[in-house]
């Protein structure tokens, strides 16, 4: 079996002085797709934050391609290819849906998609190259996130 692209050990974190996630521990494979489930308040949000280094304060390990990222900012974080799409859709409406995919600067030198990819993985978004975001789904905009 291959390394986890990214593996999660004993991860704790903190909002202040609330301890929030005690202890989640997870893998993920390259090409699988893991889904984090559970009630309001489980810490499904916290735990992708706490991945990302947007939570106050955490402990553990958090690996990315083996490369230990729990001590890194969030912006180092986003550097060594890892993202974080919250719900609240935060794309520029009055731009076309090209215009959002290709006004993000590269911040990783490998890896990433390009906007093809992104189109085949999104057909939708094809289909919709030119479409304004406020013209978009609520779907819609959610992929373009």
């Amino acid at each position: 079996m291959s390394e986890p692209q990214l593996s999660v050990r004993d991860v704790h974190g903190w909002y202040g002085e609330s301890h929030v996630l005690h202890g989640m521990s997870f893998d993920v494979f390259p090409g699988e797709v893991v889904t984090l489930l559970g009630r309001n308040g489980a810490g499904k949000t916290s735990t992708m934050r706490a991945i990302m280094g947007m939570i106050g304060k955490r402990t553990g390990s958090i690996k990315h391609e083996g490369r230990e990222l729990i001590e890194l900012k969030s912006n180092r974080i986003a550097r060594e290819g890892l993202a974080y799409c919250p719900e609240e859709r935060g794309i520029f409406a009055s731009l076309n849906v090209w215009e959002n995919l290709t006004l993000p600067p590269r911040v990783r030198s490998t890896g990433g998609l390009s906007v093809d990819e992104i189109y085949k993985l999104f057909p939708n978004l094809s289909e919709r190259t030119k479409s304004q975001g406020t013209k978009l789904s609520g779907g819609e905009q959610q992929m373009l996130a």
